[in-house]
């Protein structure tokens, strides 16, 4: 005859079943961790910004078909962002574009966004003035839905008082956002002189248009004397791309006008589900002189790299 107290009981199976039931989600949860860091994707992607080139590429088109096959083959790098100044009149040339898609589908390179400018002022004073810009803005977003993009990135250009070049802008980058969502582009905002380069005034006008399609594109450069790590810091709640501006390096590599490390520290803990949706793209903008472009931009890529190793 058993001792009553080595007798099984209801709560020692429970204890024991337990405890093998939390052994087990311990161990599952183990495995799928491993498993996750397996096919853990980098913390974010790297593409070029075809304004890198500004200096020596052309006007015409023809070395815009070029950049996503020289994208890939002299820098590794499988993204691009145009700039419209390097295709101007090809907006609305299909055959052009279906030529520029082809390019990016034989080289395996994705078309992210097409940088817009020389169009108006989105924020004009003039109401005509303002919504011929509007207008004219309607042909990129097109070329970008055509191309594959997610964006057109576009300037939040006004004059006046500070709350008045608020709302100006405002109204007109919502106008071209409505058009804009019509085709699933977005339209995004780059600190880019002015007060877009105030980081509290863009993040302010972002709050007034109110729209899911429109967003920023936080530059680490193009602040002026604004404080350009409160700027990102500002910006990247609104973030559908990044530009990873720069100029000069030293020694050891690094960028001499932006600490890197600190800001992708910025860019990371800020970043919103429309800037992982959207790719987690970083694009590289080279626009020192110190440096080739082609060095420039490998030099970039290189210090983005090395943040990624150390921060992942």
């Amino acid at each position: 005859m058993n001792h009553p107290d080595s007798t099984p009981t209801r709560r020692d199976f429970m204890k024991q079943t337990g405890a093998a039931a939390a052994a087990a989600t311990t161990l599952g949860a183990a495995a799928g961790l491993a498993s996750a860091q397996a096919s853990k994707k980098p913390l974010f992607n790297i593409s070029l910004a075809e304004w890198s080139l500004h200096r020596s590429i052309d006007r015409t088109g023809k070395d815009n078909l070029n950049f996503p096959a020289r994208t890939k083959k002299d820098f590794g790098i499988e993204a691009v962002e145009y700039v419209n100044q390097f295709f101007m009149d090809k907006a609305d040339d299909e055959k052009y574009l279906k030529q520029l898609k082809q390019r990016c589908e034989d080289v395996g390179v994705k078309s992210l966004l097409i940088m817009c400018d020389r169009e108006g002022y989105l924020g004009d004073p003039d109401s005509a003035k303002r919504t011929q810009a509007v207008e004219n803005h309607h042909k990129w977003v097109r070329a970008a839905k055509f191309l594959g993009c997610h964006s057109i990135r576009v300037n939040a250009a006004s004059k006046g008082e500070y709350d008045e070049q608020l709302k100006l802008a405002a109204d007109g980058l919502r106008r071209l956002t409505e058009y804009g969502a019509k085709h699933d582009i977005n339209v995004i905002v780059e600190n880019h002189g002015g007060l877009s380069s105030n980081g509290q005034w863009l993040a302010s006008v972002m709050k007034r248009v109110d729209h899911a399609r429109c967003g920023t594109l936080p530059d680490f450069g193009n602040f002026g004397s604004y404080d350009r790590y409160k700027g990102v810091t500002e910006l990247m709640p609104y973030a559908k791309a990044v530009s990873a501006k720069s100029h000069v390096f030293d020694k050891d590599g690094n960028e001499s006008r932006t600490d890197y490390m600190k800001m992708m520290k910025i860019v990371l803990d800020g970043a919103p589900k429309a800037w992982h949706e959207a790719g987690r793209w970083v694009g590289i903008e080279y626009e020192g002189r110190g440096l080739s472009e082609p060095d420039g931009i490998n030099a970039t890529k290189k210090l983005l790299e090395r943040v990624r190793a150390k921060l992942s």
